[in-house]
């Protein structure tokens, strides 16, 4: 079975930072994207940011130069590094992973738990 494992959510004040990470574990021949997506209340899920397995990023416009995305192939974790958090950043963030599994070989795209960001005074 494979799973993607979120921590690192939690409660911050404006201004402040929190990283999330995200672990994929079971099976896995390889994983190409890796990303996070966000969903606040009452809204649609949206892109926060991605990275191919080569190391490229993108970024949602809102979060550019205050959020960076980064993976660790050797450990198939995905890291999300929140800084000058604002109150419009409070969603429930999920990790999503494009990978192929062994056993037999699959695709499959894979979303995580989700873990809640609340930036708050």
């Amino acid at each position: 079975q494979v799973q993607l494992v979120e921590s690192g959510g939690g409660l911050v004040q404006p201004g402040g930072s929190l990283r999330l990470s995200c672990a994929a574990s079971g099976s896995i021949f390889s994983i190409n994207a890796m990303g996070w997506y966000r969903q606040a209340p009452g809204k649609q899920r949206e892109l926060v940011a991605d990275v191919t397995r080569g190391g490229n990023t993108n970024y949602a416009d809102s979060v550019k130069g205050r959020f960076t995305i980064s993976r660790d192939n050797a450990k198939n974790t995905v890291y999300l590094q929140m800084n000058s958090l604002k109150p419009e950043d409070t969603a429930v963030y999920y990790c999503n992973a494009d990978l192929i599994q062994l056993g037999p070989y699959r695709y499959l795209e894979l979303w995580g738990q989700g873990t809640l960001v609340t930036v708050s005074s």
